[in-house]
């Protein structure tokens, strides 16, 4: 007889008090009916994400978040035949109104799915974390180029020149990452502790079953003749 797997996972995290990991219980069952919304202001369940296959959820803190851009432009460079081939879907959600997808999108040159959860019934019912905590032992995101204060110099920048001047979501929300599929099974999930503390993308990919490993380095490559 196979084995019944449920729909619960342990949760990977960092832990404030020594940079080391600390686990939590997490379901979907919860947040399976919440309203997702596309770039056209479409809602659909949430659950429609991860019913029919494997998917790789990513949620960002906010569109304007320096880090969240950097690292969404690293999830652009995963080529689609890599995905295809692990049956895997990839998916970004945030947590602004869906007027800001497009633009975000174009900004980024992500490709893939997006989605917005604007009353954040997501993030609040998974219990995502909100503000930030720093470890001196957390390692940095490889995702992310920018400096702090370059970034959030960017960040201001893009705010003031966007056509709708607001902060694309709450600026104390953090995000995550979720592996979950076929049905309601999750089999990786992690939240964010602050705007450094995404999962490696290579990681990402491995857990949900992508045998390739990318290069996310922006170093030039060089070429032995």
């Amino acid at each position: 007889m196979a084995e019944i797997v449920s729909p619960i996972t342990r949760q990977v995290c960092r832990d404030s008090r020594d940079g080391g990991y600390s686990s939590v219980d997490i379901s979907l069952k919860d947040v399976e009916d919440c309203f997702i919304y596309d770039r056209h202001g479409l809602a659909a369940p949430f659950k429609t994400l991860y019913q029919d296959r494997k998917s790789v959820l990513v949620f960002v803190r906010n569109f304007l978040c320096f880090s969240c851009k950097e690292y969404v432009e690293d999830l652009s460079k995963i080529p689609r035949k890599v995905l295809e081939d692990a049956g895997v879907r990839l998916v970004v959600i945030g947590q602004s109104t869906h007027q800001h997808i497009e633009p975000f999108c174009s900004l980024t040159r992500y490709p893939y799915e997006i989605y917005v959860d604007p009353e954040r019934c997501i993030y609040q019912k998974l219990g995502m974390k909100r503000d930030e905590k720093f470890t001196d032992s957390a390692h940095p995101s490889p995702h992310v180029k920018s400096g702090l204060f370059m970034g959030q110099v960017k960040s201001i920048w893009r705010a003031m020149t966007s056509p709708a001047f607001d902060f694309q979501g709450d600026l104390h929300q953090q995000g995550g990452a979720i592996i979950a599929g076929p049905g309601s099974q999750v089999h990786f999930c992690h939240f964010d502790m602050n705007r450094l503390d995404h999962m490696p993308i290579n990681w990402l990919l491995q857990l949900a079953g992508v045998q390739q490993t990318l290069d996310f380095s922006d170093k030039p490559k060089i070429m032995h003749v």
